[in-house]
């Protein structure tokens, strides 16, 4: 989920707020006694702060603000009109120091008008009013200040009306140009931006149809060839047991067969589980007891492995994938321990939950030194294997050294969909 503005964003929109705070408060306060707004012991000096102050709100309501600029304006407009020197020192006799624009805020208002639309919701025509509302009253600013009050000193004219109706009008139109273009160039990242994502998606999307078209001519190809030559082991070892002449060697082929039809249900549950598509309903679910883990470790400690199983909770329905897979977490697990730290402790603890069960399997470290050659044994791609597996039946699976020994850890759904084979 794309946040609306990056954290340097933000931190930066903040300092641009203090700086436009800062900027009309120190415009409105005017410096030094020479302004042309009469001081009335800090009453005019409270008005014209108020539209200084209202910037910090230029992002959430402009609008607001921009009308706030233009009611002071207007107000003080039709104050000198009704009143002529009430707020404005009109007269010639002061060293007035000429003011950059009139009203102080209202380029920062102007700005904040065009830059900062409200999600877009307002057409621009309704942003520039404000901004042409202010214009009025700065157009009528000779009515109410004669040219006389411009001069500094009585003989000497430094600036004039005109003047100084210029350069304002020039500041608001030049501010909300700017603000125009800010908005143009955000809409414009802002589309790039939603575009890059767009794209994104997409890719992702044609990877996960990849990805699942490759996952279904897998399970099409151990269906029809692993799962074929494994029915007919299944099969040749079953007419073996009925037709073997010794007791020896039927228990060999029941074991072989029984061993094959394992294979077969797992198989199964693999091709099923890459069949599958998570888009679509799940069909019926098909749940039963987890796995007795106490073969196991009736098995570990027949070879002289300690191994203490420890459950809690009570075990809920699960799906037949999950139960395989649990079984098969904890086998290769202790199979590793008696593998790789020969007369070391072992912990089985079994959590389980209404929703899964978790397994952990951790061991102490080795009491000796292993077998070099049992050590070597094997593929080295078992733990990879779970982990594969595991997530294949959207779990979790972590394994890596614990403490002085090593310990596996799976947190397994109890159920997930499988599609027939």
């Amino acid at each position: 989920m794309r946040l609306p503005f990056p954290p340097s964003g933000r931190s930066r929109d903040l300092t641009a707020d203090v700086l436009a705070v800062t900027l009309g408060v120190a415009l409105s306060l005017g410096g030094d006694g020479g302004t042309i707004v009469r001081p009335h012991g800090g009453a005019t000096a409270v008005l014209f702060l108020m539209p200084a102050l209202a910037l910090a709100f230029r992002r959430r309501a402009p609008m607001t603000v921009a009308w706030i600029t233009v009611a002071l304006a207007v107000l003080v407009w039709a104050v000198e009109q009704a009143a002529p020197g009430t707020l404005l020192r009109a007269d010639a006799d002061h060293a007035l120091r000429p003011p950059v624009w009139w009203t102080p805020t209202a380029p920062l208002a102007a700005y904040a008008a065009m830059a900062f639309p409200r999600d877009g919701a307002r057409p621009g025509w309704i942003r520039a009013l404000p901004v042409a509302a202010l214009l009025v009253p700065i157009g009528l600013l000779r009515d109410v200040l004669p040219g006389g009050a411009m001069r500094r000193f009585s003989a000497q004219e430094t600036d004039s009306v005109e003047a100084l109706v210029f350069r304002s009008v020039v500041a608001v139109a030049v501010a909300a140009l700017i603000g125009m273009y800010v908005a143009a160039r955000r809409r414009v990242v802002q589309a790039l931006t939603e575009r890059a994502e767009r794209a994104e998606r997409e890719r992702h999307l044609l990877a996960e149809r990849a990805r699942a078209e490759e996952r279904t001519r897998l399970a099409a190809e151990m269906h029809d060839v692993v799962a074929h030559r494994v029915t007919l082991m299944v099969l040749q070892a079953g007419a073996l047991r009925v037709r073997a002449p010794d007791e020896p060697t039927r228990d060999a082929a029941e074991e072989l067969r029984g061993t094959g039809c394992l294979a077969l249900e797992e198989l199964r549950d693999v091709i099923g589980l890459l069949r599958r598509d998570p888009s679509a309903a799940p069909p019926a679910a098909e749940s039963g007891p987890l796995p007795d883990l106490s073969v196991l470790v009736a098995e570990s400690a027949a070879v002289g492995v300690p191994v203490e199983l420890a459950e809690h909770g009570d075990p809920p329905a699960a799906s037949p994938a999950v139960g395989r897979t649990a079984y098969r977490v904890v086998q290769e697990a202790l199979t590793n321990a008696r593998k790789h730290a020969p007369g070391a402790a072992v912990h089985v603890d079994v959590r389980y939950r209404t929703d899964g069960v978790t397994l952990t399997v951790r061991n102490a470290a080795a009491a000796r030194e292993p077998d070099i050659e049992l050590a070597a044994s094997g593929s080295g791609m078992g733990l990879a294997g779970l982990r594969e597996r595991v997530e294949l039946i959207g779990g979790t699976f972590t394994a890596g050294p614990h403490l002085d020994g090593y310990q596996v850890e799976a947190s397994l759904p109890a159920y997930v969909p499988v599609a027939k084979p």
